[in-house]
């Protein structure tokens, strides 16, 4: 066959075929096709947290004061501090990204060792910072009852500060009035013996009315967000009547079942999407440290160029700039 019958006059256009589209070798375009169907991932998942945060947008957490901690200063109430600290430390770990990635177009190995090192150290305090995050919501402050409907009450009291009435929440653990006996687990002697039964709360509704009968300047708090974007506090005959009527369970911390912040679906949400970010970001750190280790033995300089450098780039920043959107959603909106 004449060779010019394969001729389609497109060889020099960018997409006229060859194996380097874009002047991009095959490694970087698939990096760029992966990148591209994750963020269509992460869009879904963010999409339905929107919906359903609209769609329960006066019952949805505060995210001010649920992300209130700090690490080593314990009992100090600091909203989204931490969290601005992670993030920081994330976008500083992408700019040491950028100059690993620039010394490697100068063939400079000791500066791309440098900043591969930093970067790493800076996905490593991200992701422990993100560990520690998880435990303290799981953990929980100050407990909350859950009533029949699914609806959490909190407690707390009217305190003055700089002149000003404010409410300030109390853990069910200051007021609760143990009555002995009124727990009894489950044991074979007195039960059936195949049957399994699930943790028992800490404290019991009647323990929980007890306490808050005995406190009068305790109030309960509704999970209901007023026109003030304020949490709805109940008269203390309400709050009383509410305790005793419709408590259900005493809930201390957030799982996949229940949330003494609020919704369970935001609790379900937080896990989901934060713990989907922090898996990329810990197997970023993990391909960072393959690539470290092959920047010191000295394989890339064999190779004559740093490209792998640049592909894994590619997906730091990705992480990072994903975290961005999640920040936005989660902590800020």
């Amino acid at each position: 066959m004449d060779s010019t019958v394969a001729s389609t006059g497109t060889e020099g256009k960018t997409w006229g075929g060859g194996n380097r589209p874009l002047g991009a070798s095959y490694g970087k375009m698939m990096m760029w096709f992966f990148i591209v169907s994750d963020a269509l991932t992460f869009s879904g998942f963010l999409a339905a947290y929107g919906f359903s945060r609209f769609k329960f947008i006066k019952e949805w957490p505060i995210a001010d004061e649920v992300f209130t901690h700090v690490p080593f200063l314990h009992g100090q109430e600091l909203p989204m501090i931490y969290v601005a600290f992670m993030t920081f430390i994330l976008i500083m770990s992408s700019v040491t990204m950028v100059l690993a990635v620039d010394a490697g177009h100068h063939m400079n190995k000791a500066k791309v060792t440098l900043y591969m090192f930093l970067t790493i150290i800076g996905g490593a305090i991200f992701v422990g910072s993100q560990a520690w995050e998880w435990a303290t919501f799981i953990q929980g402050d100050y407990g909350a009852v859950q009533t029949k409907g699914g609806n959490i009450l909190q407690f707390g009291e009217y305190v003055t500060e700089d002149g000003e009435e404010v409410f300030k929440r109390v853990a069910v653990s200051d007021f609760v009035v143990a009555i002995p006996d009124a727990r009894v687990a489950h044991e074979r002697k007195n039960g059936l013996w195949f049957a399994e039964e699930g943790t028992l709360p800490n404290y019991t509704i009647n323990e929980v009315y007890q306490g808050l009968e005995a406190n009068s300047n305790l109030l309960v708090r509704s999970q209901i967000i007023n026109e003030e974007g304020e949490k709805t506090v109940l008269t203390r005959a309400e709050s009383l009547k509410q305790i005793k009527e419709n408590g259900k369970l005493v809930v201390e911390g957030a799982n996949l079942q229940v949330n003494e912040y609020g919704t369970s679906l935001f609790a379900d949400f937080f896990f989901f999407i934060t713990g989907f970010h922090g898996f990329h970001v810990l197997s970023g750190v993990i391909i960072n440290i393959i690539i470290f280790f092959n920047v010191i033995l000295g394989t890339y300089e064999r190779r004559g160029s740093y490209e792998m450098v640049e592909k894994v780039g590619l997906y730091w920043h990705f992480v990072d700039l994903v975290w961005v959107f999640v920040f936005t959603f989660f902590y800020l909106v």
